[in-house]
């Protein structure tokens, strides 16, 4: 059985980093992250409008021990 969780990452470098950040984070304090499916993209823009924060809201799965 598996169980779901939604999480928000954030990375200065990219989205695909958020998204490795989320993993990481989750797979610290959880055991048997499966998989991670990525709902939105969001960006924070600096005053020179450059990006400044990439942001991910994502679900994580991960099988719950009996």
């Amino acid at each position: 059985m598996l169980k779901v969780i939604e999480v928000l990452a954030e990375s200065g470098k990219s989205w695909e980093d958020a998204a490795q950040n989320a993993v990481k984070q989750a797979a610290e304090t959880l055991e048997g992250v499966k998989s991670i499916y990525i709902q939105n993209f969001e960006a924070t823009i600096d005053d020179e409008g450059a990006i400044e924060k990439y942001r991910i809201n994502a679900k994580i799965s991960f099988v719950l021990k009996r």
